[in-house]
């Protein structure tokens, strides 16, 4: 796929008009985590919420840092996420779960983040006409009772015996 790299605005969620801009964040899908030098998230008022979590790196070597909180801004996308506290010699990466976030995604060819389209939800009814339908309770237990009424045993219709071989 490559490398690539794209400008992120880092902004206090506690504080809005606190804010710093990274102009090289390296986009990496296969970090789980966004990292970003802990003197760019002191800069924007950022403080660590979460202290010494563990992070293995891709060679197996485990590592202590710091988490807390942001608003990650690229190009017109937004989202909030934890933010590891990088230290000196840590890259800053925009993690997947930023990406995700964003709702942006990787074009490879084109070495850039794209719009990833429309979110990809589950409901427990379909929309009709743009409303949600409410399945009133005593029709969904009626055809629970249906259901099981109609499930045949597995055997039914065989001639087995009880170790389950055919008879005849």
């Amino acid at each position: 796929m490559g490398l690539f790299y794209v400008g992120c605005k880092v902004v206090n969620p506690a504080q809005l008009d606190r804010s710093a801009t990274v102009s090289r964040v390296m986009v990496d899908t296969g970090a789980e985590a966004t990292w970003i030098d802990s003197a760019v998230l002191e800069r924007a008022g950022i403080t660590p919420r979460k202290k010494d979590m563990q992070f293995q790196m891709a060679n197996g070597q485990v590592i202590t840092r710091s988490v807390g909180y942001a608003v990650l801004k690229v190009d017109k996308a937004e989202t909030v996420d934890e933010v590891v506290f990088g230290q000196r010699g840590d890259l800053q990466l925009l993690g997947a779960r930023a990406l995700e976030g964003l709702n942006l995604k990787v074009d490879s060819r084109a070495k850039k983040l794209v719009a990833a389209g429309p979110v990809i939800v589950a409901t427990a009814v379909p929309p009709r006409f743009g409303k949600f339908i409410q399945v009133p309770k005593h029709l969904t237990t009626a055809r629970r009772k249906k259901a099981k009424a109609n499930v045949r045993p597995k055997s039914a219709g065989r001639n087995l015996n009880l170790t389950g071989i055919r008879n005849g």
